[in-house]
């Protein structure tokens, strides 16, 4: 099954944080908190205006966004937690964030 948002809605992966500190110290499930980076896996044709022209998103499939904590709404599509929220809840693309992942690989 394949998932299309409507509208100005976006679909995000959240990526996980690291096990570990720092200073090695392994972090339990308990005690993480939420990424709030993600990367958008869908997106919306964009949203309407008064006059009816659809405006397009500025962010695309394969960015990395930063969100709100309690942003977007959790969803279970083919067994993946993805988020779907609204690009007005994207605080910002991470520009270069491919780049340097290919560098530490």
């Amino acid at each position: 099954m394949k998932f299309r948002p409507l509208h100005d809605r976006v679909v995000v992966r959240r990526i996980e944080a690291d096990q570990k500190t720092a200073g090695g110290i392994i972090i339990p499930d308990t005690a993480k908190e939420k990424p709030q980076e993600g990367e958008v896996v869908a997106v919306g044709p964009g949203a309407r205006d008064e006059a009816g022209k659809v405006n397009a998103l500025d962010v695309k499939a394969g960015d990395r966004v930063l969100f709100g904590k309690w942003s977007g709404t959790e969803v279970k599509v083919n067994g993946e937690d993805l988020l779907i929220m609204k690009e007005s809840d994207i605080m910002g693309v991470l520009e270069g964030a491919k780049s340097e992942k290919k560098k530490a690989a």
